[in-house]
């Protein structure tokens, strides 16, 4: 038997927080929280400001010596960039908003259904790192739920510093605030699991079957500093893996794909060699037609819509080549919710295992009721 007490009886004061609505007897979850990079609610200067200020003031996105970069940013780049940036994503606004948040709120949809039926009461949210719904504020929501088992699964198949990292920082953060702590497991990457290759494949199968193909495929990863390279972070490496991984599922001798880096910013070496000069390379050479696939990104966004299926278009086609092709993301395709089930099941098997020896004891439990019940019926 429970205590009937909860937190709106006693209030007592605390550095801790916990739900507002806790009871001793209520009923556990377990839950998975997707996490995306995040974007602005808006494709209007002043929410662009406010999403990039967030963003950028986050010091693993920039590592140089702070009292610098905060004089840079907001002496320089927050009065300037906000609007170009707005003109940016305007051109790949949709009615209903963000094609980002779009596409991250189906998928976390598309895998709650299917989690269903190997999973039967596992929940499923998802958060932006950066901007709304935050990843304080659904942790919190779970919590008044009654979560006790959460699996962060961040939407990075490869790990970097400034992405995946930064999701765990903001969850560490958040529970260092709670009192009652969930048990807490965190999906470092899946560059390389079998299912999500499969997936990336499928989907360039089928662009080819509906397109024709390219002379080249291009796989445009997006860029970081060289200098994290140089410091020991492995995203460099794993996204060769997955490119070389990728090009064996489609079959593809060396010469027939390439892997660039995009997105550079600032004046910094980025790793090489990078998207867009590889592109009018390649117009030049002679190659006219060419096939553009980025791997790293599991959702369409700025990056993809507008940095790759408009201005890079656009430079290969001044430089001389004929037909440019982007191939969308895998986005809420059924393989690809399938690989994220499957990077569940395989991180969480142990819950599934109490979840269903408690679910046999509940039924144990309730058949004895049951037969005592009748029993006392037939005295």
């Amino acid at each position: 038997m429970g205590y009937p007490w909860t937190m709106s009886e006693a209030k007592p004061s605390s550095r801790y927080s916990a739900s507002s609505s806790f009871r001793h007897n209520q009923k556990p979850i377990d839950a998975v929280l997707m996490v995306q990079l995040g974007t602005p609610e808006a494709a209007e200067p002043a929410a662009v400001r406010r999403y990039l200020a967030q963003f950028l003031s986050d010091p693993r996105v920039v590592e140089i010596p702070r009292l610098l970069w905060m004089m840079i940013l907001h002496g320089i780049i927050l009065r300037f960039r906000p609007a170009a940036s707005a003109k940016k994503y305007a051109s790949i606004w949709t009615e209903r908003g963000s094609p980002l948040a779009l596409h991250t709120e189906s998928q976390a949809k598309a895998l709650a259904q299917r989690m269903q039926s190997s999973f039967p009461g596992l929940e499923v949210r998802y958060a932006m790192r950066y901007g709304e719904p935050s990843i304080v504020r659904v942790m919190r929501d779970l919590r008044e739920q009654g979560m006790q088992r959460l699996l962060v699964l961040p939407l990075y198949p490869q790990y970097a510093a400034s992405t995946t990292a930064t999701v765990w920082d903001e969850v560490f953060t958040e529970l260092k605030r709670w009192r009652n702590l969930p048990e807490l497991r965190m999906v470092r990457g899946f560059h390389r699991d079998p299912a999500y290759i499969e997936s990336l494949a499928a989907r360039i199968r089928q662009h080819w079957e509906e397109k024709g193909r390219g002379e080249k495929l291009v796989f445009s990863f997006h860029g970081v500093p060289k200098r994290s390279l140089l410091l020991g972070d492995p995203y460099h490496c794993e996204c060769h893996v997955t490119a070389r991984l990728l090009a064996q599922a489609l079959g593809l001798a060396p010469d027939a794909y390439q892997l660039t880096f995009q997105s550079r910013f600032g004046r910094a070496e980025w790793l090489q060699p990078y998207t867009e000069p590889s592109l009018i390379a390649l117009a030049k050479g002679g190659v006219k037609r060419v096939d553009v696939f980025c791997p790293g990104f599991v959702a369409d966004c700025l990056e993809t819509l507008e940095e790759i299926a408009q201005e890079a278009k656009h430079a290969f086609l001044e430089a001389g080549g004929e037909h440019f092709e982007y191939i969308s993301c895998v986005n809420d395709r059924s393989d690809f919710i399938e690989a994220l089930a499957q990077r569940i099941h395989a991180t969480t098997q142990d819950w599934q295992s109490a979840l269903d020896k408690e679910s046999r004891s509940d039924a144990a439990a309730a058949e004895r009721l049951s037969r005592a019940a009748a029993l006392g019926a037939d005295r």
